[in-house]
């Protein structure tokens, strides 16, 4: 299976995808497609590129070589994402949930479903309802929406704008939001729960009035406004240009509406979820949607929800959905039963060891590069010094967290590791803590996590004990999200754990995404030598080799 995003390609995050990608981006970065096509399967959702799905088809025709006898099957968005989720589970039966802001219209579904009476075409689906098998994925039901921003509906909708309201133009990115939320008083603004009934979620009219005068970067919910400046000399590496900074007003505004919104958020889904408990009586639960990439609320998906198991994929978001699409076309068009899981998210195109070498060959004269006789002690001995370094190796993660191949690696124990990697290398909020990686056999000794999290699902407490000694990763409220490492999985990533375990005492590593402020993670090894460059990384490790910088930044806290 592969799987590569425009944006790893083009360098720009988020970007969406446009006739002309498939020869000009695609081609010359995946290799195999220039091998035999027997079928192709699209996916669309609400979204404008629709309507040109007959010059997609014909390009796709003419750069693949495929003939007329080639079908090119189309499917709907959240079907793509239950394929892409419960398919690669460990699941033999689960119930499905989809949560996202914009779906496929009715009009472009491929599924049964039971539809509102007179429903029109246009409307999009919001959130979908399923009962899984190996042999049959049934709708049970869907929420939908006019695709009017003035009058929200669903879980997906209010995610994606109470993201918008305190950060605009984040593309709906709801993760620093609940990043956000333990600083701020979820009652302090006075605002509501969301109204649910049965599957489906309303936002009531202070939640949608507070949306309507926040605008893209209008007023705040009392009076106060949520400033986008652009950063000033010196500061490019600060958040994007969004400073709240601690302690201001500004920042307590921002504080209490993420913690309004992301309590609002947990508990509807927490009702959802137990409606479709009760409609299937399963104890396996599959989860995608953009809406799944909050690991706080998949935390409490697994502490207090009915359901005794939860799959989340690597990337549930629009992304992943490529996955989807070509598990659907081998299980509902070609009736092979896909053998595909979620074992690892590794689907970048195989590296070849020839770039790396020269890449290693053509570094600049601000860098130099070493071979350690024991690569593992030396990143152990840079680790431990206070450096930061980068992890590049193999093909890339399929979704937007780094999981080993594209990392960032620092000191958990370091009281300034955070606020190095935020300011220093990542160029983002300075609130948002690393995450700990953590070798899966000594996890449950470090967090309250009961099973294995090998994709960063779950938002869960640090153990008291360990809170203290791991700042790097602890979030304020006393939570990290871990993702736990299995020898067989990620062999280098677990014995660089093990002699770091056996050296300090802890099985633990700060983690982040091998990238620059506001770049998406490094694809090549020219991209991963970039971001050593441009940031404040001390080191990166490019098996078998250490790239190191002539002229070293400052260490945390220097």
């Amino acid at each position: 299976m592969y799987s590569l995003q425009k944006e790893r390609v083009s360098r720009r995050e988020h970007h969406w995808g446009r006739l002309g990608d498939l020869p000009d981006r695609y081609v010359p970065a995946m290799p195999l497609l220039k091998e035999r096509v027997d079928l192709v399967v699209e996916g669309y959702a609400a979204d404008t590129e629709i309507e040109h799905a007959g010059a997609y088809e014909q390009e796709t025709r003419q750069t693949l070589g495929l003939g007329d006898e080639t079908p090119i099957v189309m499917v709907s968005s959240h079907l793509s994402h239950i394929y892409g989720a419960f398919h690669p589970s460990p699941f033999e039966q689960a119930a499905g949930l989809v949560i996202d802001a914009r779906g496929s219209r009715i009009g472009d579904l491929v599924e049964q479903v039971e539809l509102p009476f007179d429903a029109d075409e246009d409307l999009l689906e919001v959130a979908s309802y399923y009962r899984c098998t190996r042999g049959r994925i049934e709708c049970l039901a869907k929420q939908f929406w006019d695709g009017d921003w003035a009058r929200p509906a669903g879980l997906g909708c209010f995610y994606a704008l109470l993201a918008e309201v305190t950060w605009p133009g984040s593309e709906g990115d709801g993760t620093k939001v609940m990043e956000l939320a333990p600083y701020g008083d979820p009652d302090a603004l006075g605002l509501p729960d969301l109204d649910v009934r049965g599957h489906e979620v309303h936002i009531p009219p202070a939640w949608t009035e507070l949306f309507r005068h926040a605008g893209a970067c209008g007023e705040g919910p009392d009076g106060g406004e949520f400033r986008r400046t652009e950063p000033r000399d010196g500061e490019s590496r600060r958040t994007g240009g969004f400073e709240y900074e601690p302690g201001g007003e500004e920042f307590r505004r921002a504080a209490n509406l993420a913690a309004a919104g992301r309590r609002a958020f947990e508990r509807a889904l927490l009702r959802v979820v137990a409606w479709l408990h009760a409609e299937t009586g399963l104890d396996a639960l599959a989860f995608s949607g953009g809406a799944a990439l909050s690991g706080s609320a998949n935390g409490r998906l697994i502490r207090e929800s009915p359901f005794r198991e939860l799959f989340v994929p690597p990337a549930p978001h629009t992304g992943g959905t490529a996955v989807g699409c070509a598990l659907y076309g081998l299980a509902a068009c070609l009736g092979v039963r896909p053998r595909f899981r979620w074992t690892d998210d590794f689907l970048g195109p195989d590296r070849d060891e020839r770039e790396i070498e020269a890449a290693v060959r053509a570094l600049p004269a601000d860098l130099y590069v070493e071979r350690p006789e024991d690569l593992t002690a030396a990143l152990v001995a840079l680790l431990e010094s206070g450096r930061v370094i980068g992890l590049y190796q193999g093909r890339s993660e399929s979704g937007p967290r780094a999981l080993g191949h594209r990392s960032i690696l620092g000191d958990p124990r370091d009281p300034d590791l955070q606020d190095y990697v935020n300011l220093e290398v990542k160029g983002r909020e300075w609130f948002r803590p690393p995450a700990p990686v953590v070798t899966a056999e000594h996890a449950e000794r470090i967090f309250e996590l009961d099973r294995p999290s090998p994709f960063m699902q779950y938002a869960v407490a640090v153990r008291p004990e360990h809170r203290d000694l791991l700042p790097g990763i602890t979030h304020v409220d006393g939570t990290a999200t871990p993702q736990t490492v299995e020898r067989e999985s990620l062999p280098f990533l677990h014995a660089l754990l093990t002699a770091w375990h056996e050296r300090t005492g802890t099985p633990v590593l700060a983690g982040a995404t091998l990238s620059g402020p506001g770049e998406p993670p490094a694809e090549t090894p020219e991209h991963a030598i970039q971001t050593l460059r441009e940031t404040g990384l001390h080191a990166l490790a490019m098996p078998p080799y250490v790239i190191r910088k002539r002229e070293e930044p400052p260490l945390p806290g220097a």
